[in-house]
């Protein structure tokens, strides 16, 4: 039988055409009959999918990949799972690259390709991590993580309408959540606990 495997970092990436979509239609045109698929973000490594993947593959099938970097995230670890792969008598095919083998020659251009793709992952982290330390240094009001998906403005409308609406009414007149209403609230309103207790003078 004929898998495929396609794996992102995110639902939406699609630089280089890495998209999930896009990857997807890459292996179904070459011919893959079932494909699995992993999406996870950061350093986690995990992948529930190809283990499901690994499981089922038998002597005489072939497993196709748009990518080698597709296969894992570290040169260690790719290379091991495809020399073993190979040696069960699994075919792979990588889309950019071709059909693998363990000869010394495809098992140093591999090691290679792969060194490349983990110099260029190490270096993006990198960079990201410097770009981070120097936003901390000038900007006193640089947030870590995602930015917020509603702004202060829309928040304070939210919370002018729970005077007179329900939780539900609010969701459905701004859009926000009910947990992130009730999030806001709470914060809102130990805010005004905090604010009361460090101004309130003894008697």
């Amino acid at each position: 039988m004929t898998f495929g495997y396609a794996r992102v970092s995110t639902k939406t990436q699609a630089r280089d055409g890495n998209s999930l979509d896009a990857q997807q239609a890459a292996l179904t045109a070459a011919g893959a009959e079932k494909i699995y698929t992993d999406t996870f973000t950061g350093t986690k490594i995990e992948r529930p999918e190809f283990d499901r993947l690994r499981a089922q593959l038998r002597r005489g099938d072939v497993l196709i990949v748009t990518k080698l970097d597709r296969l894992a995230r570290s040169v260690s670890q790719a290379s091991g799972l495809i020399t073993d792969m190979i040696d069960e008598g699994v075919t792979i095919n990588v889309l950019n690259l071709g059909i693998l083998s363990n000869d010394s020659v495809n098992t140093l251009l591999r090691n290679v390709l792969l060194s490349f793709a983990q110099f260029e992952r190490d270096m993006i982290v990198q960079r990201t991590q410097e770009g981070k330390a120097v936003a901390r240094a000038t900007d006193p009001n640089f947030r870590e993580g995602r930015p917020p998906k509603f702004d202060a403005e829309q928040l304070d409308h939210a919370m002018t309408l729970l005077d007179d609406h329900s939780y539900a009414q609010v969701v459905k007149l701004t859009g926000i959540s009910k947990s992130t209403l009730i999030r806001e609230k709470k914060r809102r309103n130990a805010d005004i606990l905090y604010f009361n207790s460090k101004n309130s003078a003894p008697l």
